[in-house]
């Protein structure tokens, strides 16, 4: 059985344990200055910043990696994987770490969480960065288009009780290997990443709470919170945004994220990383790093 220690991983960072809205979240921290909080996605954990920690610190940023509820050496509540628990989450993290707001970066899920983040506690986030995630209403609205609903008809799947957790982690957490290197460009990720992905999925409760998140985003569609949550997401996101796609996500389709920026109301960047896949941060990290330094350097950002 794995333990959450496997994702203590040693490197130019510090590992702590941070209390925010009643939960302790495991965080990695590098640097001094600016605060920027970073949110990983389905099926990873906080070291999939981990060149992100190094770049950030050394341009004169705090960067923070954050285990998500769930996940890691986070804890892992039997409830509390809808979209607005889990950016309170966030937004109680940058109070925690002594900040009034902070730049946020979401990769996929985490990228739902900065976007509700903006939406729902916008005096939390001073700049907003999504990496591989459509706005949640463009995703919403697509996920009914044959061709997004198709390449995306994992989570579908996951819907179903328990059976989708029992293949997640069975045979050595095969499926998540598998998805990782599906969703990638061709030849990532190398055998050592992919080995400290699926240890990581094995703790514990990560397999359901990580589903738990799925399951909230679907079934919440024909529910009133989800009615909420929708109406809530209409509002314009009213904070600087950069916003990166990798160019060959078969996951999540560029098609789909590129209509986001109807939804700012602010300055709006989009970067397209060419010979990326559904994990540019980690695929293409130079490029991702370029992009996001020169957005949280710009004093005066425009599209």
């Amino acid at each position: 059985m794995n333990e959450e220690t496997t994702v203590l991983v040693d490197g130019p960072w510090t590992h702590r344990t941070i209390s925010a809205a009643g939960t302790r979240f495991h965080v990695a921290e590098a640097g001094e200055g600016p605060l920027v909080l970073l949110l990983h996605g389905f099926p990873q954990f906080w070291w999939t910043w981990h060149a992100q920690l190094a770049s950030l610190a050394a341009a004169g940023y705090r960067a923070v990696a954050v285990d998500l509820r769930g996940y890691g050496a986070s804890d892992k509540p039997p409830r509390g994987y809808d979209l607005i628990t889990l950016a309170t989450d966030a937004a109680g993290l940058v109070r925690a770490l002594g900040e009034a707001n902070a730049a946020v970066v979401g990769h996929a899920t985490g990228g739902l969480l900065g976007w509700t983040m903006a939406a729902y506690h916008p005096k939390s986030v001073r700049r907003l960065a999504v990496v591989s995630m459509p706005h949640p209403l463009r995703l919403f609205e697509e996920m009914a288009n044959g061709r997004q609903g198709w390449a995306a008809r994992r989570l579908f799947g996951h819907q179903l009780p328990v059976l989708p957790e029992r293949r997640l982690v069975a045979d050595d957490a095969a499926v998540v290997g598998a998805m990782l290197r599906t969703w990638s460009r061709p030849g990532w990720p190398d055998p050592a990443t992919e080995r400290r992905y699926r240890d990581a999925f094995q703790i514990p409760k990560v397999a359901h709470c990580s589903i738990e998140a799925h399951r909230w985003l679907f079934r919440s569609q024909f529910r009133p919170d989800g009615r909420r949550y929708r109406r809530r997401m209409r509002r314009p996101i009213t904070v600087p945004t950069l916003h990166v796609h990798g160019a060959l996500d078969p996951f999540l389709l560029p098609a789909t994220a590129r209509g986001s920026g109807r939804y700012v109301d602010a300055p709006y960047r989009w970067r397209l990383i060419d010979g990326a896949g559904h994990w540019p941060h980690q695929e293409q990290p130079d490029r991702v790093d370029a992009a996001l330094l020169g957005w949280l350097g710009d004093d005066e950002p425009d599209t």
